[in-house]
């Protein structure tokens, strides 16, 4: 596994960004992986977006720690600004770290908000990420 901040953007690669995207983030905290954050940036060349943005975005990065909230919600509000074809990376602690969400919390918020799950990949050391889309881009 390459580690987040080794390879220049290559976690960035993995989470599907690229060059001139435009990426929202939402639940920054202290305990957010910098070097995934910085990966993203330097490939598409701008600063992430914050959760008040207004612009239509490619991609929502949602940061989700046990205790943050009902998720179900957090995952409509990513959606507001998500352009159709865009897709929502949910970022939640590794087992064992602080802030670990259950696998089955995610299973069952996604398809009650109209999201399908295509993938997960580790993102640094304590992270893991899942990618939401709607059905119709699940499908292509």
């Amino acid at each position: 596994m390459v580690a987040s901040g080794d390879a220049g953007g290559s976690v960035a690669e993995r989470l599907g960004i690229k060059p001139d995207m435009v990426v929202q983030e939402i639940g920054w905290d202290e305990d957010v992986d910098e070097d995934v954050r910085a990966a993203i940036e330097e490939l598409t060349g701008d600063e992430l977006l914050d959760e008040d943005a207004q612009e239509v975005v490619d991609v929502v990065l949602l940061w989700w720690r046990d205790g943050d909230g009902d998720l179900g919600d957090a995952l409509v509000d990513a959606r507001v600004s998500l352009d159709e074809d865009g897709a929502i990376w949910v970022l939640t602690p590794k087992t064992g770290r602080p802030g670990h969400v259950e696998p089955a919390e995610l299973a069952e918020a996604v398809p009650t908000v109209g999201l399908s799950q295509t993938s997960n990949v580790s993102v640094g050391e304590a992270w893991m990420g899942s990618r939401l889309v709607s059905p119709k881009k699940a499908k292509r």
